[in-house]
């Protein structure tokens, strides 16, 4: 490997990833280096280095097994830091390498060796606690409310810590409600000019996130034309971005499965998925949050649990491998992990049923932990093909990450930067009212550079287009 320097000593770091990647020698040994993965690599195919490559980071992983290699040492940790973890590596590789997992293992010994930044730290620290991220999501909802946060994005500078900032304040921004341009799309068959190809005019001001229709909790039902026959009944997860500032995808969700035909019931004490934490190596935080989550929709008595976010649903659905080597918890999680599910697999199951019609186009790009990781490409396409008049675009490189991965759009500004604007450019060529993915992270992500380009279109969630359709036809308030 090119610019690998090999250790003679191994630190602790090392002996961490070395037990745990022993235990999971059967994830590791498939690799037959045959380099299927290296075109689906967005890091690989941007820099052109074999070791930012998964092929490559896994040799450096079987390097500090092998006590070739520190943990700690900059080779190790400047690339597989570098990985997006979108796992689009997975779905083209023949020997079935769990990817992912590996990536996970290598990313805690990293941290052990070498702790993260302190922001990515305290980030952590906040989203592992209900009592923080309630007034730290409050603060954002006020920036966006009040406009700071556009007003922000647009005049501060784009480089050095000032441009961290101006990318944040982008990406909260974006979190704002996309759906009122929709609302006022041109009739069927209408000529207009497409907002991803204008500029931003000066008073534009993004709409307030929480309609007024919209109810404070998931819980409150809707009422509707008619009664569908029951189905499931299901936990909602809340989470921890869609609460602090997309309750109004929670609340389109519930109504939606209610309308559908399925029993949504509140689960208050639900948490963070853990999804971030597994992401930035603190898989011991990543398991206390998804033990909190057990507990809470198991007394919920719940068939199944349901998420918005892609994210979420694809580390929820990992829950077991997550606890594999816990043998009290092993079972259990396992368990747990099986009857999660992604909304649009509720829904597309349901039929859903049609609403209205909603003259849009949309722009729509895969999520890289719906489409690689949950292997669900069809699903949020069936829901909004159940939406008369709306025409879905499905953009050119949909299956390539969008630069968000988690915070790696934030720590990683250059190549994270450079993974954001190639998809902008894709979204912006498919020329719609608004671009439209399923979820959060990825929703504002793709906002933010939508807005730091000077395009004012939005982006939606799939349900959220279902949703006013259903609004329109009158089955619901």
């Amino acid at each position: 490997m090119a610019g690998v320097r090999v250790a003679s000593a191994a630190g602790p770091g090392s002996d961490t990833l070395a037990s745990a990647l022993e235990a999971q020698r059967e994830r590791l040994l498939p690799c037959v280096h045959c380099g299927f993965c290296l075109p689906a690599c967005p890091t690989y195919e941007r820099l052109g280095d074999e070791n930012d490559s998964p092929r490559g980071r896994l040799h450096l992983m079987q390097a500090v097994v092998d006590g070739r290699l520190d943990a700690a040492s900059d080779a190790f940790h400047t690339h597989i830091d570098r990985c997006l973890g979108c796992r689009a590596c997975e779905p083209v590789c023949p020997s079935g390498v769990e990817y992912g997992t590996l990536l996970e293992l290598a990313r805690e010994a990293a941290a052990r060796a070498r702790p993260p930044a302190l922001p990515t730290r305290l980030l952590l620290s906040v989203m592992g606690s209900r009592t923080a991220r309630s007034p730290f999501f409050v603060g954002g909802r006020m920036l966006r409310a009040t406009g700071l946060a556009s007003l922000g994005a647009r005049i501060l500078p784009s480089e050095g810590v000032l441009g961290t900032g101006r990318l944040g304040l982008a990406m909260l921004a974006a979190s704002a409600d996309g759906t009122d341009r929709i609302r006022r799309a041109r009739p069927a068959g209408g000529a207009h000019a497409s907002p991803l190809a204008e500029g931003t005019s000066p008073d534009t001001t993004p709409a307030d996130p929480e309609s007024p229709n919209v109810p404070s909790s998931p819980s409150d039902p809707p009422s509707s034309a008619f009664s569908a026959g029951r189905r499931a009944r299901v936990g909602l997860l809340e989470g921890c971005v869609q609460k602090g500032l997309f309750e109004r995808i929670n609340a389109a969700t519930a109504r939606t499965l209610r309308f559908n035909g399925y029993d949504v019931v509140p689960v208050p004490m639900g948490d963070c998925c853990g999804a971030l934490h597994a992401h930035g190596g603190d898989l011991d935080g990543a398991r206390r949050l998804a033990q909190r989550n057990m507990d809470a929709f198991e007394r919920a008595d719940v068939d199944l649990v349901v998420t918005n976010a892609a994210g979420c649903g694809a580390a929820m659905k990992e829950y077991g491998t997550l606890f594999d080597s816990d043998a009290d918890l092993a079972d259990r999680a396992g368990a747990f992990a099986r009857r999660v599910r992604d909304v649009s697999e509720l829904l597309e199951e349901a039929g859903p049923r049609p609403g209205a019609e909603v003259p849009c186009t949309l722009a729509y790009d895969h999520p890289c932990h719906l489409q690689h990781a949950q292997g669900l490409a069809h699903a949020p396409l069936a829901v909004l093909g159940a939406v008369p008049g709306t025409e879905v675009r499905v953009i050119e490189g949909a299956d390539e990450c969008c630069g968000g991965a988690g915070i790696y759009g934030i720590t990683h500004p250059d190549l994270g930067g450079r993974i954001g604007r190639d998809k902008v450019a894709a979204v912006r060529a498919a020329a719609g009212d608004a671009a439209c993915t399923p979820n959060p992270g990825c929703m504002m992500q793709i906002g933010a550079g939508l807005r730091l380009e000077g395009a004012r279109a939005d982006v939606v969630h799939p349900v959220e287009i279902l949703d006013e359709s259903y609004r329109k036809a009158g089955y619901y308030e």
